[in-house]
């Protein structure tokens, strides 16, 4: 295997079990492509942390490989993962200053899986300070950049891993979703990315903000990469009781949804409210997102446009638990970290070791140390129901597979708007995710085309609860049919 750019777990084992690779090899020439565009060149500032031992545990698999086979799935794939998740031996920062040197002694769940499948874990990515913005801006190592326009935002919060799997510098890399920080990167950086029905793949050991839609997920650069993950990750685990739903999910292995997947009679609802008519600032994403539409149509897909949910940007007000819930999870989370530098959020707020940028951090402040002791927390749990069932609705009147949308309004910001006293939300930024979120439905963000400009733009499928193999299929029927994946220019092959 000569060139590493958009390669496959597939194509790579194919390699591996023909001799023209090992895992050794493949770590050394990821290393080197990080050192080359993530440090130098580009300098993409997506990696937090690369694994010292990453090259040891590869050339240990090599030799295990020889004499008894593969140790999993996943055997000798180098992935990066998202630095809100703990690593043991290896530095881990949650995106802040407080824990720049940070090394914690277990796994998050999701890590310990990885490596049981035989992966390495080749490295951490940079996120904003506690997973808490929509920007790639951290306290701990500055601004990543967006691979295909480095004076644009790769997308928060899963920016590092965002920015480092569309530039080739590992294998697929790890995310984690709470309002859109996988979905949000994957589309403004042309990636396939799935969150989860919350509760099939373990939070264990991520750093919180609202445990009722926090999940970890896996972020590619095709659609059967990720099924190849998600079979690794979703389980039930001991650790994170919410995954006791996934006795309820089922089924067969992910890989198998994506094999022979057609879009002749998928029905696609084209929910219209998640465009921004008339706004000049999404007319850019709009003709992208039409012409994807257009071609699913001409390919077999069949568009019910438009279909609605009530009162939608009431009800995602309503839902939003930000304000009222992460000052606790955090402080739970800190409460229960063996080593930490920090007594508790409030603590590290007071001493200003945080990204003053960050708008998301002054709410958290500010929030209950006891949520369930508030009505206004109530109302929006209450209100998260309600949204399901209006999606449930919508999905069952029109005998729908998915609802189909753009991911985010509008298309990657430009640096300037991010830090430096420019600070952002999610209402200004204009995404799609909290649909899904909010919800806790499941979710695929997939590449639906580039701009005139040549900016990449996402499409967002959202399914019922525990459809994730259905979506899959869909994205990879779309994949076949768009083939809108195309590697960055300022990250070309060596």
């Amino acid at each position: 295997m000569n060139r590493i750019p958009e390669t496959t777990v597939g194509a790579i084992h194919e390699a591996m079990r023909a001799g023209d690779l090992t895992s050794r090899e493949l770590v050394e020439r990821y290393t080197e492509r990080i050192d080359r565009y993530d440090r130098n060149g580009p300098e993409l500032n997506g990696v937090v942390t690369v694994n010292p031992t990453a090259t040891d545990r590869a050339a240990e698999l090599d030799e295990r490989l020889a004499r008894k086979g593969p140790v999993g799935p996943l055997h000798g794939i180098p992935v990066l993962v998202k630095d809100q998740a703990l690593t043991a031996g290896l530095r881990t920062t949650f995106g802040s200053v407080a824990f720049e040197g940070y090394v914690p002694g277990k796994d998050a769940t999701v890590v310990s899986k990885l490596r049981d499948a035989g992966a390495i874990i080749l490295g951490k990515t940079n996120l904003p300070d506690w997973a808490a913005g929509d920007a790639g801006v951290s306290s701990v190592l500055g601004r990543t950049k967006n691979p295909y326009a480095l004076d644009r935002d790769p997308g928060g919060s899963s920016a590092g891993t965002g920015a480092a799997v569309a530039a080739n510098l590992c294998t697929v890399g790890i995310g984690e979703d709470t309002g859109g920080s996988i979905r949000v990167p994957a589309s403004c950086c042309n990636l396939f990315g799935i969150r989860v029905t919350t509760g099939l793949i373990s939070r264990a050991g991520f750093s919180p903000l609202v445990p009722r839609q926090d999940t970890p997920g896996p972020m590619a650069r095709t659609v059967e990469d990720l099924a190849r993950v998600l079979d690794v990750l979703v389980g039930y685990d001991s650790r994170d009781r919410t995954t006791g739903v996934t006795r309820i999910a089922g089924g067969s292995p992910y890989l198998n949804a994506v094999e022979g997947a057609a879009l002749d009679g998928v029905r696609l609802g084209v929910l219209r409210q998640a465009f921004r008519g008339g706004d000049e600032r999404s007319a850019p994403v709009t003709v992208v997102v039409e012409d994807a539409l257009a071609t699913l149509s001409a390919a077999g897909a069949e568009l019910v446009d438009p279909v609605s949910i009530p009162e939608l940007d009431a009800k995602l007000d309503e839902t939003w638990l930000y304000g009222v819930r992460s000052r606790a999870a955090l402080d739970d989370f800190l409460d229960g970290l063996e080593g930490s530098p920090v007594d508790g959020y409030g603590d590290l707020y007071e001493r200003g070791l945080y990204n003053g940028d960050q708008e998301l951090l002054d709410v958290i402040a500010e929030g209950p140390a006891e949520p369930t002791a508030r009505l206004d927390y109530w109302r929006a749990v209450a209100a998260q129901t309600d949204l399901r069932r209006d999606i449930l609705a919508v999905h069952a009147e029109h005998d729908l597979d998915a609802l189909v949308f753009p991911d985010v309004k509008i298309v990657p910001r430009p640096a300037e708007r991010i830090g430096a006293g420019a600070r952002a939300s999610a209402e200004t930024y204009m995404t799609n995710t909290y649909v899904a979120s909010q919800s806790s439905c499941p979710a695929v963000s997939m590449p639906g085309g580039f701009t005139d400009g040549g900016l990449p733009v996402g499409v967002e499928l959202v399914a019922p609860p525990y459809r994730e193999r259905r979506l899959l299929a869909i994205a990879a029927a779309c994949e076949s049919v768009l083939g809108t994946r195309t590697p960055p220019s300022t990250a070309p092959a060596l």
